[in-house]
């Protein structure tokens, strides 16, 4: 093992889904590295099973515990759903050594982020707002970051010694979880926009034309294209995204304006979702005609 190797932190996952099972996967470049993870679902002996081969295959060991995966961690990496991510923070200060740099990179809005922060500090934890701006496949670890809070810059440091790529947004905790939510407004509403304009359009028999129109006034996009991916990633990660833009509302609220927009696409993301569909070939008519049949 190398003295770099050796004096660096050791790295746990709160957490262990697609995410950070990419992120993980990533680093098995650098066999060195001691990385556990504690997921809720190893408490579950029928997704249990399920979580720990996830683990295995990227190289990290599975621990049954918050305790003892929290014990002599430095460099904690916080990627559970929207929704709990305050309730991990939570769970984590009975167990987090002082100085542990808990890393909150889950997509929630900058107030849940900031109550989450009030906790981790209290006990002596080091909180660094993560915000992930792109899909973690195909760039796993390579996935750019945006960083904000008072520790913020020393965390660059370590995470590009895990070649990742962070670049600091702002010295205030929610700085970075601002420009993932607002822009979420675009992309998961974008997202919800499209599936309800070509579902409508293909109930209709005049998606054709729809498709054309929309060419034509913005050809910078292939339409056509980004319905067919935006109604996949609906499909497979409708559940998600709605816990997401569901932060995405709480942050507009908070910031004393409507959230009309983001909570219809909640509605849609949340809809699709539940159909539990097969997302199928790349083909937008045949996902359109699957959507119609079930919804």
């Amino acid at each position: 093992m190398t003295d770099t190797a050796r004096n660096f932190p050791r790295v746990t996952f709160v957490g262990f889904g697609e995410a950070a099972h990419a992120v993980a996967s990533g680093w098995q470049a650098a066999p060195e590295r001691s990385v556990r993870a504690y997921d809720l679902k190893l408490q579950d002996p029928e997704a249990a099973e399920q979580v720990t081969m996830r683990c295995v295959a990227a190289g990290v060991e599975p621990v049954a515990s918050l305790e003892e995966a929290l014990d002599g961690t430095g460099l904690i990496f916080s990627l559970v759903t929207a929704d709990q991510a305050l309730e991990a923070a939570r769970a984590a200060v009975r167990y987090l050594a002082p100085g542990a740099y808990w890393l909150d990179c889950n997509s929630c809005a900058p107030q849940t982020k900031q109550k989450a922060a009030a906790l981790i500090e209290e006990v002596g934890g080091r909180y660094v707002d993560v915000a992930v701006m792109a899909p973690v496949y195909p760039k796993r670890h390579q996935a750019p970051l945006l960083l904000a809070g008072p520790h913020a810059g020393e965390v660059a440091g370590l995470l590009e010694q895990l070649d990742m790529r962070p670049r600091l947004t702002g010295e205030k905790v929610g700085d970075a979880s601002s420009v993932k939510m607002l822009r979420s407004v675009i992309i998961k509403g974008l997202e919800a926009l499209t599936t309800e304009c070509l579902l409508a359009a293909r109930r209709a028999g005049v998606e054709d034309a729809v498709l054309a129109s929309l060419q034509a006034s913005d050809p910078g996009i292939d339409w056509h294209a980004r319905g067919s991916y935006n109604l996949e990633r609906m499909i497979v990660h409708g559940a998600r995204r709605a816990a997401e833009v569901e932060e995405v509302c709480v942050t507009l609220r908070e910031f004393g304006l409507p959230d009309w927009m983001s909570s219809g696409t909640v509605r849609w993301q949340r809809t699709i979702s539940d159909l539990r569909l097969d997302p199928g070939d790349d083909d937008l008519a045949q996902r359109c005609d699957a959507v119609l049949r079930t919804l």
